[in-house]
């Protein structure tokens, strides 16, 4: 399979390109800094571009089979990211490559309450909050776009480096807990979903979150 990532050199979208290329994939890592092309392992073909501009996407995703966009903005501009998605979503659709989009908890439902993981009091720290107010704007430019062939992945509340276990849970609309109480998912085991999702689509023009 032809994979493009946007967001390679993030800490989501470097192990994404990772765990595709350890199952053969043919990895295409998408950058936005000359500094950057550098920093993948041996049999990753690196581009820059830009998730924001259609022409980059489409000309990035000629011949490819899926893209998967891990693109996160800087501080102070994370609503760029709804922007970003929808011209993602425009130039795969155009181009007829299927997305998985990696989002964010906020638009989860928090289980046994009618509030969200963004709208529950006292739920999130103050420092997230912008980031998470741009996922759950992101969700709604999936769900609200002509092109409706995506899939939408949602971490839990925390998802931090970790280890590789291949061991964890796979939800719809509700943020997941482990047995303790605890929402969490290692980057590692999300990648795992992720390229899951890539290879068998089980959740097209829907949402689905993975958790412990």
């Amino acid at each position: 399979m032809k994979i493009t990532v946007f967001g390679a050199a993030g800490d989501v979208g470097s192990r994404i390109v990772k765990e595709a290329l350890s199952r053969g994939h043919s990895v295409t890592a998408v950058v936005r800094k000359e500094a950057q092309l550098n920093i993948f392992q041996k049999g990753v073909d690196t581009k820059i571009g830009f998730a924001n501009l259609i022409e980059d996407v489409e000309k990035l995703l000629i011949n490819q089979d899926v893209v998967i966009s891990a693109i996160r903005p800087a501080q102070g501009r994370e609503m760029e990211l709804p922007t970003s998605t929808h011209a993602l979503l425009t130039g795969a659709g155009n181009s007829q490559v299927r997305s998985v989009i990696v989002g964010g908890a906020a638009s989860l439902g928090i289980p046994g309450k009618s509030t969200t993981v963004l709208t529950e009091p006292g739920f999130l720290p103050e420092s997230v909050v912008n980031i998470a107010t741009a996922c759950s704007k992101q969700h709604q430019v999936c769900i609200n776009h002509d092109n409706q062939n995506w899939s939408y992945a949602s971490p839990s509340a925390m998802l931090r480096p970790g280890t590789q276990t291949g061991e964890f849970r796979v939800g719809n609309d509700e943020l997941l807990f482990d047995l303790t109480g605890i929402s969490h998912i290692s980057m590692e085991d999300f990648a795992i979903a992720l390229i899951d999702e890539a290879e068998q689509p089980k959740h097209i023009a829907t949402r689905f979150t993975v958790g412990y």
